[in-house]
């Protein structure tokens, strides 16, 4: 059974899942429908989709090394091969993961200790756009093997006025991988931006 995760909880993922080696990240939002007034809807003005980007930030001893420990939709796949992102959704529409990010956490490199998890607003300050805008925003953990979801976390916060957030990471402990869920919002504007928190 999926665990439900409150801001702030960790939970063990080797415990939970024993031999576990894959995992798949699973996050998603949606767009707060927008109220459209008389003039709007005469004209057929519509606001522009919300194109909010995840991605996964490597951490060598909690600490930000290198551009290439970033993998998002401009770099789909670290160099050790041990974390993808499957690909950009420029609107959020649809039902369940709007992007995932898979990671074979058997694999990752030693000197690797946590992956954080965040997802930013494309160009938000040009299309006046934050977290205020968005609903339902979830991430979940769940097991590569069996396609069992492990945990959610359900992001319910108001989170007006940021354009970024980090929703959780997964950390290395005494040997086992955790998962914190977060649920940060942040005022940053881009991914490099992001990045510099764990400089």
């Amino acid at each position: 059974m999926s665990i439900s995760l409150k801001k702030g909880q960790k939970v063990s993922l080797t415990k939970e899942s024993a031999g576990l080696s894959n995992v798949l990240v699973g996050l998603g939002w949606d767009a707060v429908e927008s109220k459209k007034g008389f003039l709007a809807s005469l004209f057929g003005t519509q606001a522009a989709d919300i194109d909010c980007d995840a991605t996964a930030i490597l951490l060598k001893n909690g600490k930000f090394c290198d551009k290439s420990d970033v993998v998002y939709f401009g770099n789909l796949e670290h160099k050790s091969g041990t974390v993808r992102h499957m690909g950009d959704n420029l609107t959020g529409d649809g039902e369940g993961d709007d992007e995932q990010i898979l990671i074979d956490l058997s694999k990752v490199p030693a000197e690797y200790d946590r992956i954080v998890i965040v997802v930013n607003i494309y160009d938000c300050i040009k299309r006046k756009q934050e977290f205020g805008m968005i609903k339902n925003a979830f991430i979940r953990i769940v097991d590569g093997k069996t396609n069992r979801e492990m945990c959610k976390y359900d992001l319910s916060e108001d989170y007006s006025g940021m354009t970024a957030m980090i929703f959780g990471e997964i950390y290395r402990h005494n040997g086992e991988w955790k998962f914190n869920a977060i649920g940060q919002g942040t005022k940053d504007t881009s991914i490099s931006e992001l990045c510099r928190h764990y400089k």
